[in-house]
């Protein structure tokens, strides 16, 4: 007469619920882990760009005796008439044959500022290249540092 029930297999609402909770915190965890990329990906971007153009600025002084007066002098297609003292700073004439430029295709900005970067021809300083980024990166390294 009365026909056997069924039951269904199905999921009940808890465990759907607990299964909605561990995804939740699982995403809780993962996701903080990507939303510095941007950032650590320009602040390794500045880091190469720095050793970049450092190491040009150490071949440029080797080739003439002198640092470049300023970073474009780096890029520059023929000799640049002047150079930086490396002790004093200042303005001294270059000998065009001692040039072997140029030192790099272009020079970059600095990509956590987007402003060009900070070069030193004051005495004490010369030929130094540093951030124009203020603050610190996703590790609390002061930009100033690198």
């Amino acid at each position: 007469m009365f026909a056997k029930l069924r039951r269904e297999r199905a999921f009940t609402l808890v465990e759907l619920l607990v299964v909605i909770v561990v995804i939740a915190i699982l995403a809780a965890i993962i996701l903080p882990k990507f939303t510095n990329t941007g950032l650590r990906s320009k602040e390794s971007s500045l880091k190469s760009n720095l050793a970049l153009l450092r190491s040009a600025v150490s071949n440029y002084q080797t080739d003439t005796g002198l640092c470049p007066l300023q970073l474009s002098d780096l890029s520059a297609t023929t000799a640049p008439a002047k150079g930086a003292n490396p002790t004093t700073g200042s303005s001294t004439a270059l000998t065009a044959t001692q040039w072997y430029g140029p030192y790099v295709a272009s020079v970059p900005n600095d990509p956590v500022s987007g402003s060009a970067l900070n070069y030193s021809v004051t005495a004490g300083s010369v030929g130094q290249v540093t951030s124009s980024a203020t603050g610190n990166d996703s590790q609390g390294t002061p930009y100033s540092s690198y």
